[in-house]
């Protein structure tokens, strides 16, 4: 079972007088409801520095390091070695001192499955069935955005179905069902700010009579059930024209024409079609078309004035992958760890990419590892102890999918260029995907180049 750490590392520092900061279940899977605690690496009361290892947590793919994201002291412990824990729990508390801020964060009580835990004596009770709660997709995310329903309630519903789309300040992720069933209730609207762990959908066994939908900001007021349509005449198909095919009705589109921050709401598979095309989403947001934008709205988009694409299809597009050995990589990560204190494999890994686009001045590079993204800054050089967590935007990608079992990938151009490893047998696989004005061709060839060449060579690049 792989091993490894969670995002957030940062440097050893002890920071106080920032306030507590709650410790919560981390989700290392898009499937993943809860965690084990395998083992607590540090005891109540103990001094720790963001970016200590604070626990290890064990799912159905890996055991992971859970990192603190800040300084201060290990306190309100709640939840002991063995324990399974569901995601965005609060587990512990980093205070500023030994003795703990205020009072223990509240331990909610155990889920039984049978629906929202929200109700009061004077709403109507929710369906009993299967919670479907915001995942959390980076260790600092406290909430996610709910971009828009894919489905509506009372639809049936597959386990590898798309239920939603949710948005943090990294990435735009579509989120399954996880099981076959109905959709019962949904507990949140598109363009609502949700807590992580908070229930957001409802799936039953049985096909619901009077599916829920509601609103976080309407939590305790009464459900309101969603209507059944009356049933329409069959049109006689001798006479009736046949409609042209229309796109997917939306469950609950949002109306908002730009969200705070200047972001725009769309699809992944619309973003990445959009960015192909060279089409710019925005100059739908300007002309008032309600948001989250889908691939049907590529049409709208195409047919506003002035919106010719700037580049079309394939040619759009680069991806080019190398093979090299895995003995340089390994011995680079040990020797880092064991001899130099450099314990963030991430942090060796965005060295190596930052370093490999030969630029004059600091870039930020994020590395993308079982679903979470860490962003370092990597200065000039290939002095790898200058490299240090960032805030901000990354202009490389690097994709670690490493111990999974993917030996290529082809996922198409993105907002930024991405590198993603793979293994490849006893070796390793990188594959580097742009789109054709990120890098032209060249560039992306000594790109691709110089990076396979410092993980077959790690001298290559210390030397």
């Amino acid at each position: 079972m792989p091993h490894d750490r969670t995002s957030g590392s940062g440097p050893h520092d002890r920071t106080s007088g920032s306030g507590p900061h709650d410790v919560t279940m981390p989700q290392l899977g898009m499937a993943q409801d809860a965690g084990k605690i395998v083992s607590w690496l540090k005891a109540p009361g103990d001094a720790v520095a963001k970016g200590d290892a604070l626990l290890e947590v064990e799912t159905d793919k890996a055991v992971m390091e859970v990192e603190a994201q800040a300084g201060g002291y290990l306190t309100h412990v709640t939840a002991a070695e063995g324990d399974d824990v569901p995601v965005g729990q609060v587990i512990a508390r980093i205070s500023d001192s030994a003795e703990g801020d205020g009072p223990a964060p509240a331990k909610p009580a155990p889920d039984t499955d049978t629906g929202s835990g929200s109700d009061t004596g004077s709403e109507p009770a929710l369906p009993k069935g299967h919670e479907i709660t915001m995942p959390q997709l980076g260790m600092a995310q406290d909430t996610g955005l709910l971009v828009s329903w894919l489905k509506a309630p009372g639809d049936k519903v597959s386990a590898d179905e798309v239920l939603f789309e949710v948005e943090t300040d990294k990435s735009t992720m579509e989120v399954a069902a996880g099981r076959d069933g109905w959709l019962a209730a949904t507990l949140a609207q598109a363009g609502e700010e949700v807590p992580v762990g908070h229930p957001v959908a409802i799936l039953t066994a049985e096909k619901p009579d009077a599916p829920v939908a509601r609103s976080v900001k309407d939590a305790n007021a009464p459900a309101t059930a969603s209507p059944t349509p009356e049933p329409e005449p069959k049109p006689d198909p001798k006479t009736e024209p046949k409609p042209a095919p229309t796109a997917p009705a939306r469950a609950a589109p949002s109306a908002a024409k730009a969200q705070a921050g200047g972001r725009i709401l769309a699809s992944p598979k619309a973003r990445r079609l959009a960015l192909e095309q060279g089409l710019d989403l925005a100059r739908l947001a300007e002309a008032g078309h309600p948001q989250p934008y889908h691939v049907a709205d590529l049409d709208t988009l195409r047919a506003l004035p002035g919106a010719a694409p700037g580049r079309t299809g394939v040619a759009s597009q680069r991806r080019l992958t190398a093979h090299c050995t895995a003995e340089g990589l390994q011995a680079l990560l040990g020797w880092a760890s064991d001899d130099s204190g450099l314990g963030d494999p991430a942090a060796i890994l965005a060295g190596l990419a930052g370093a490999s686009l030969g630029a004059d001045a600091p870039v930020d590079v994020g590395v993308e590892r079982f679903g979470q993204v860490q962003a370092f800054t990597v200065p000039p050089g290939r002095a790898l102890s200058a490299v240090c967590p960032s805030d901000g935007t990354p202009a490389l990608v690097l994709r670690d999918l490493r111990g999974t079992p993917l030996v290529s990938v082809a996922m198409g151009a993105e907002d930024v260029p991405v590198l993603t490893l793979t293994g490849d047998g006893a070796g390793l696989a990188i594959t580097l995907e742009c789109a054709a004005d990120q890098f032209d061709a060249p560039a992306a060839i000594r790109l691709l180049t110089e990076f396979a060449g410092r993980v077959e060579q790690p001298l290559r690049h210390l030397l």
